[in-house]
């Protein structure tokens, strides 16, 4: 198949997962890689940017209820409890990314953003065709959202120096993973911005 465009259509900026704990110094119940601030730094420059440019942003948020009732098997593995209701590092990172009052926004209790929430009414509404990903975790809730997305028949396009996993291995196999499915899926920030500052995320 040929490579497709870097965008396709009209663009929006999926931000996933960028909470307070993003900013912290202990991720409660989470590993990290090296870097993963310095990613979640050149993050913050691409929301700036599709700011800037007008460009649809959707913020999504992972949350779970404090009786821990919507957990499910998320506790299985690595990870221990996290992004708990009330805790300093669950509310989504709104002055470091400047979210408005009239941004989108999307509360989700399982990996993918696609899973149990309105994110496809959203997209439809908004007319998307190429989404566009950063935030965390890459091998966790990015990767199964980028899956969900490409099995929609969405461009879906990963920011690979504004996304963190849960260590360089994971982070660095998951971007792989991703390019697999959608050759051209792995975009730096230096290059998305370029994109969006030019206009070509936003279809006239």
């Amino acid at each position: 198949m040929p490579t497709q465009p870097t965008i396709v259509g009209n663009a929006v900026l999926i931000v996933v997962d960028i909470q307070k704990s993003a900013f912290m110094d202990v991720k409660a119940g989470i590993p990290v890689m090296p870097g993963y601030r310095a990613n979640m730094m050149n993050a913050l420059k691409v929301v700036r940017a599709a700011r800037a440019a007008g460009m649809p942003m959707i913020f999504i948020q992972e949350e779970h209820r404090r009786n821990m009732v919507d957990y499910g098997r998320e506790l299985d593995g690595t990870e221990g409890v996290h992004c708990l209701c009330g805790e300093p590092g669950t509310p989504l990172a709104s002055e470091e990314m400047g979210v408005r009052e009239d941004d989108y926004f999307i509360r989700k209790r399982r990996y993918s953003a696609f899973y149990g929430t309105e994110l496809e009414i959203l997209l439809k509404g908004l007319k998307a065709q190429t989404l566009i990903l950063i935030g965390g975790l890459t091998d966790v809730c990015v990767h199964y959202t980028f899956v969900d997305g490409h099995q929609g028949d969405y461009y879906c396009r990963v920011v690979e120096d504004a996304v963190g996993g849960s260590s360089e291995a994971a982070h660095v196999a998951s971007l792989n993973a991703m390019e697999y499915l959608q050759t051209g899926a792995r975009q730096t920030t230096a290059r998305i911005i370029e994109l969006i500052s030019q206009g070509k995320a936003i279809a006239a």
